[in-house]
């Protein structure tokens, strides 16, 4: 047991039982007299803990101020472990891109690390140490997060200049916001397109603008949401939900047991080792691609228009790569 977590546990036997003896504390804290003595002295020198000793009942306890003065040994309500899994999360969080918790949680995390100085893991090492890496993320704008953001929790309509990458066109739109979704390392805004009047799933690199709107946002039920948009197969949504029903094969079987490609899936092993996974799916983009990147070890098994989709996007990656052994590209 480290120093913080031994301040925590003396700070905690204090607060439970009132008065609390030097044998107690040594049995509890595992550790010696002198020890815990410059525990005591720590407590009272950094965090000017009102701790004293009651000849009365031979034990410590926490001196009362006065009525309205309540001791509280800052940042203290976590153990070591959990200090260190909060500095974990301040790294995630981080990783996420600017957000709206970052200045409040910032306090805390100084005072953290502050109490981390005497502990087995400094700050600046676990920073060193532990490394969150986004491979998939794409560029979006910083100063639109902060509206989007806002607009989401204050319930506020925005006004959006959107791209659509597969037109090649950007549309107007008022909007009510619903909800912000992080998904695989990309933002996305579930709302109210009051251009379409429907529920939309907008990707935050392709907005060009935003603006927040003084009108109120509209508010959609919950279940309508989860019904129009989180049926689908990854960021894809769609009224209709249907099953694919895939085979992984040998090592790959293995690898595909422990993910998870849908809240709802259903996977099991057969006989021969190999795996079958069934999915829900309204829009087969992003399956597609997922099945592919495990190719030659997956097969299809139903549906049959899903197994000649992929038939058809190998037979056209290999079309590409026949034209492309017989490029030559232009001198500059």
């Amino acid at each position: 047991m480290n120093r913080t977590e031994r301040i925590y546990k003396i700070e905690r036997l204090l607060r439970d039982r009132g008065t609390v003896s030097l044998d107690v504390f040594l049995h509890e804290l595992e550790v010696s007299k002198a020890t815990f003595k410059r525990d005591l002295e720590y407590l009272r020198d950094r965090f000017n803990a009102p701790i004293v000793w009651d000849r009365e009942v031979s034990a410590y306890r926490l001196q009362k101020i006065s009525s309205e003065t309540k001791f509280e040994l800052p940042g203290l309500w976590f153990s070591a472990a959990e200090v260190h899994a909060l500095l974990t999360m301040q790294q995630l969080l981080t990783s996420l891109g600017p957000g709206l918790l970052t200045p409040h949680i910032t306090p805390l995390l100084d005072r953290l690390g502050s109490i981390l100085d005497h502990s087995s893991y400094s700050v600046e090492n676990l920073a060193r140490r532990i490394r969150i890496q986004k491979l998939n993320a794409r560029h979006y704008e910083p100063e639109h997060f902060p509206p989007v953001a806002a607009a989401v929790l204050m319930r506020q309509r925005l006004r959006i200049e959107h791209y659509n990458r597969s037109k090649n066109a950007s549309t107007s739109r008022e909007i009510s916001p619903q909800r912000l979704n992080h998904y695989q390392e990309n933002w996305y805004l579930d709302a109210w397109c009051h251009l379409r009047n429907d529920l939309r799933r907008f990707a935050l690199d392709s907005l060009q603008s935003v603006r927040v709107l003084p009108e109120t946002a509209l508010d959609v039920p919950e279940k309508d949401i989860q019904k129009a948009l989180d049926g689908g197969y990854g960021i894809f949504s769609g009224p209709e939900q249907r099953w694919a029903q895939l085979m992984f094969l040998n090592e790959r079987a293995r690898w595909v047991s422990k993910e998870t490609w849908h809240p709802e899936q259903k996977g099991h092993f057969d006989e021969a080792g190999n795996y079958h996974l069934t999915v829900p799916y309204s829009d087969t983009r992003e399956l597609v691609m997922d099945i592919m990147r495990h190719i030659p070890e997956v097969q299809v098994i139903a549906p049959q228009d899903l197994c000649e989709q992929v038939q058809r996007q190998l037979k056209k990656g290999l079309e590409q790569f026949r034209t492309g052994s017989s490029y030559e590209p232009s001198a500059l």
